[in-house]
């Protein structure tokens, strides 16, 4: 089954080939016989009810333009027009649910748009409906979401990956022409890695948090998955910026050239491989071939590849989760039943309505997180472990903002596996943890970094029923536009490593 990319379907509308209705009609209707599917996707778990009302009047837009010789000039002004993507469902539309796949926040719905989802409407684009994840992005599968599993568009008896797995498979299979999904540790490149599809997390600022149900504060960010490098460049041309409303928010220099990326001249690159990540135990074989692929390819162009060490590294994934956890428990705690989302009444006071509530709403993992968060945090028992793992990122920072004067990226796997059975890892919170192994330390570093579909497990591995894998090209804080240039590249070269599903 063919895709279809932004570019494409824009010019489709232009010429009146195809309309914002037929797309828009075209995602319900996948989505209502999905669901009666026997191994349902469960990608979206809603479409807004107003997409056709928004579509029929991008359409009469369209129309009137083409009419009046000014289709260019719109499609200028609203670079997205008519064009439907998918949502993650802790970023607010205003009107609409938004629950973080938690029962805690059943029946909540969001009071005002995220900024992000503000540029793109601007835009033109058509937000389509809210998709599934892990319980306030906390997983690395989509299997901890209160509205069950979302299965992977490539085999459905697998992960998509989280926590953004609903926004990535609904961009798999053909549901979106783009989604939006949130970082902390990976939870965009990671189901990008698993389903063959483009993911980015961009520099911590690039995107505005405002509107985004925060995690881990000063990890979050909000990241964008599509088919090709330009499907992830137009919408991040379109959001990226300072916003009043979020003081960590930046600029993104140069977004001007994301509107037509070019392709980069690989043989300039001197890259960076970290040993650390070369000789970590784990590393599946199919998925160290693809990354040796990876290599020769950037070699066979002229690229500089050089292994280096960065002891740091091995610190990386037990500074992020003392952070993340230690922050996760604190942003939860306004999840109280009483100013918001679900409230278990009871007679017995405040206490313990916020002892009941909270047992009820929260997922197993939450509460995992919520626990270990508390623990971290609290003075008697753990004191400094927080500022420990505080410094041990500022460490991280300094010594990869100092690799980048001598590299212009890193490369290394995704993750250590391909994607893994439904169930497989559920009850091993280690396990699943350490999918995280080579993307935390983007997080921790405040860099851009892009996964992109490089391969595929082979044939003789049975068990992983040949899977997409990813690879992920990382830059120093800013470089957007180098990444989407180098993927440009590799895109150009390797059309077709992403999953057209069947």
């Amino acid at each position: 089954m063919k895709y279809f990319t932004i570019d494409e379907t824009v010019d489709a509308l232009k010429k009146g080939d195809v309309t914002s209705l037929s797309l828009v009609q075209a995602s319900i209707e996948t989505f209502e016989a999905d669901k009666k599917s026997d191994k349902p996707l469960n990608a979206f778990l809603e479409i807004y009810d107003d997409v056709l009302e928004l579509a029929k009047a991008a359409d009469e837009k369209i129309a009137a333009a083409r009419a009046d010789g000014t289709i260019d000039k719109l499609f200028e002004e609203q670079p997205l027009l008519g064009v439907p993507f998918a949502n993650k469902d802790n970023i607010s539309v205003k009107g609409k649910a938004l629950t973080c796949s938690s029962k805690i926040l059943e029946g909540y719905k969001a009071p005002y748009n995220a900024t992000v989802i503000n540029r793109l409407v601007s835009a033109g684009a058509i937000p389509l409906g809210r998709c599934n994840q892990d319980e306030f992005a906390m997983g690395s599968s989509t299997e901890y979401s209160v509205y069950g599993p979302t299965r992977n568009p490539v085999n459905r008896d697998y992960v998509s990956g989280g926590s953004s797995g609903g926004s990535t498979a609904a961009v798999a299979a053909n549901q979106a022409l783009f989604g939006l999904g949130t970082e902390t540790g990976g939870s965009v490149r990671l189901p990008a890695s698993y389903c063959g599809v483009y993911g980015l997390k961009p520099t911590y600022g690039v995107l505005s948090r405002w509107g985004v149900v925060a995690y881990g504060s000063s990890l979050d960010q909000v990241g964008v998955l599509g088919h090709t490098p330009q499907d992830i460049a137009t919408p991040l041309s379109v959001m990226a910026g300072v916003d009043f409303y979020d003081d960590t928010s930046a600029d993104l220099p140069s977004a001007s050239e994301l509107k037509a990326l070019k392709a980069y001249d690989i043989s300039k690159l001197k890259i960076a491989v970290p040993k650390q990540f070369e000789e970590a135990k784990g590393l599946d074989a199919d998925v160290k071939k693809v990354f040796e692929d990876t290599k020769s390819w950037f070699t066979s162009k002229g690229a500089k590849i050089e292994s280096v060490d960065l002891p740091v590294l091995d610190a990386s994934i037990a500074s992020y989760y003392v952070i993340a956890l230690a922050e996760a428990a604190s942003n939860l705690s306004r999840f109280d039943g009483i100013r918001y989302g679900r409230r278990v009444d009871n007679q017995a006071g405040y206490d313990q309505l916020y002892v009941d509530t909270r047992s009820e709403g929260f997922g197993p993992e939450v509460k995992r997180r919520i626990v270990i968060g508390n623990y971290v945090l609290s003075e008697q028992f753990s004191g400094d472990t927080y500022k420990k793992g505080m410094s041990v990122r500022a460490r991280i920072q300094r010594e990869v903002a100092k690799l980048f004067e001598s590299y212009d990226i890193v490369i290394c796997p995704v993750c250590p596996t391909a994607a893994f059975r439904l169930g497989e890892k559920y009850d091993d919170p280690l396990a699943m943890y350490l999918s995280d192994l080579y993307t935390t330390f983007v997080n921790l570093a405040r860099i851009p970094s892009i996964s992109v579909p490089a391969g595929f497990t082979s044939k003789e591995n049975k068990a992983a029923s040949e899977m997409p894998v990813g690879i992920q090209f990382a830059g120093k804080m800013f470089d957007e536009v180098k990444l989407l240039q180098i993927a440009q590249a590799w895109e150009e070269d390797h059309s077709g490593c992403g999953v057209p599903v069947k």
